[in-house]
């Protein structure tokens, strides 16, 4: 007779609770603070409290803890040149959703070899975001596993939940659990009705059976997150980020009682993966603030130290992705202050 087996056909391995690793890295109460005020910057442009519009740049994903740090420190100084215009959050993206197969980031592979040192890439996470907290870098990430966020979230002032996971039950029920601003992304598909569906979720509480920092299941009972809201990325149909498609956008999200202040991915479909299209789509969305557009909540940008992308061949060239390809920073940064001028001299004219 065949014995039926209920564990699971791999090989398992312990790995440092989040507890713990919280520990070593601690958010401390200075961290916390700047986190805090920080979120409360972001719902504050989100509900057009604040005239200013978040502008979230960074790496398509973080892989070097050197190149990330160097970028920080370019990041920090053009955000405190153009934070009477933008708030700007840092992408700190660690775990990659793949739509078949491919590198899942630095939290599960942070030696980039398939070894899955996960318990090294959960320290490296924590420690990055630990450090940037620091420097007073706002920091943003997807919300891909539901279960690896306990090891940062706590450090984020923005997360998003990405265009393959916005009709996932666990993901709307993580959401309404958190207290930070969060993004649902249309599908990539470009279906804007299931990140509507998922805010409306999100919004609602929710009893479901979930993690403790601690390692222990536990029945979680989320009162509800009001502080989401809907991100454009494009999608199979084409680009979603040209004034007529974020109106039709805007009256979907008004007919349905969720926010209507949208934000912008300019890379992805919106730019067809072609990083320098990025630059035609940030231009775009600038011209239309200049024209009175209030319900452009913000702008993304995927940038690294240099262009382009990379494979996973070594020796790996320094401040390169090695996911999707990225604007150079020198384009970046002249991208963002001319934006950044651009409004000054609007201002003027009033």
């Amino acid at each position: 007779m065949t014995m039926v087996s209920f564990e699971p056909s791999t090989s398992l391995s312990s790995l440092p609770t989040p507890e713990e690793l919280q520990k070593d890295f601690p958010l401390t109460q200075a961290a916390a603070s700047f986190v805090l005020r920080s979120r409360e910057a972001v719902e504050s442009i989100l509900n057009g409290w604040d005239s200013r519009r978040l502008l979230i740049v960074g790496p398509c994903s973080i892989h070097d803890l050197s190149s990330a740090l160097e970028y920080a420190e370019r990041f920090r100084k053009l955000s405190e040149r153009v934070s009477d215009h933008f708030f700007m959050i840092m992408r700190t993206y660690f775990e990659k959703s793949r739509t078949i197969l491919g590198w899942k980031g630095m939290l599960y592979d942070p030696d980039l070899d398939g070894s899955y040192n996960l318990a090294k890439g959960a320290r490296l996470t924590r420690q990055l975001l630990a450090e940037l907290t620091e420097m007073h870098i706002p920091t943003g990430s997807e919300l891909l596993e539901i279960n690896t966020i306990h090891y940062y979230v706590d450090f984020l002032t923005w997360g998003c939940v990405g265009a393959r996971t916005c009709a996932s039950p666990p993901h709307r029920q993580l959401a309404a659990s958190l207290t930070l601003p969060i993004g649902f992304k249309n599908s990539v598909d470009g279906n804007i009705d299931q990140p509507i569906q998922g805010i409306l979720a999100a919004a609602a509480p929710h009893v479901y059976l979930g993690l403790t920092s601690s390692g222990q299941m536990t029945r979680i009972q989320a009162e509800g997150n009001s502080l989401c809201h809907v991100v454009l990325r494009g999608g199979l149909s084409g680009p979603n980020y040209r004034n007529e498609s974020m109106s039709a956008v805007v009256q979907k999200c008004r007919q349905a009682k969720v926010r209507d202040r949208l934000v912008v991915d300019c890379s992805h479909d919106n730019c067809g993966k072609k990083p320098l299209q990025q630059i035609n789509v940030f231009e775009s969305l600038v011209d239309q603030l200049v024209q009175g557009n209030s319900s452009l909540a913000g702008m993304m940008l995927e940038s690294h130290l240099e262009g382009g992308s990379q494979e996973l061949l070594f020796p790996l060239k320094y401040g390169v992705s090695v996911t999707d390809p990225c604007l150079d920073w020198e384009s970046t940064e002249r991208l963002i202050l001319t934006a950044h001028e651009r409004l000054q001299h609007q201002d003027q004219d009033y």
